[in-house]
């Protein structure tokens, strides 16, 4: 794990983050006023809280879900509303 300050994140952002998509580093500390800030880590370790589906079973879709969609399309296109 590489330590470094803010200054130095500001002023080689592209060269860390090259380094962690190349595998050299697993994770980057950046430190403001010597204390840890942020943690720079490659995109696939970042954990994953909530995800698309959390509400999957909690609520029916009701079967004419679809049955203004000429309406709605017409509406974004411009269209006056029938």
């Amino acid at each position: 794990m590489q330590a470094i300050n803010m200054l130095q994140a500001k002023s080689s952002l592209s060269r860390l983050v090259e380094a962690i998509e190349q595998g050299r580093e697993r994770e980057i500390v950046i430190a403001r006023n010597g204390r840890p800030a942020a943690k720079l880590v490659p995109m696939d370790t970042v954990p994953v809280n909530q995800r698309i589906g959390v509400a999957k079973g909690r609520f029916e879709v009701p079967d004419t879900i679809d049955a203004h969609n000429e309406d709605v399309a017409r509406l974004f296109m411009g269209g006056a509303p029938l």
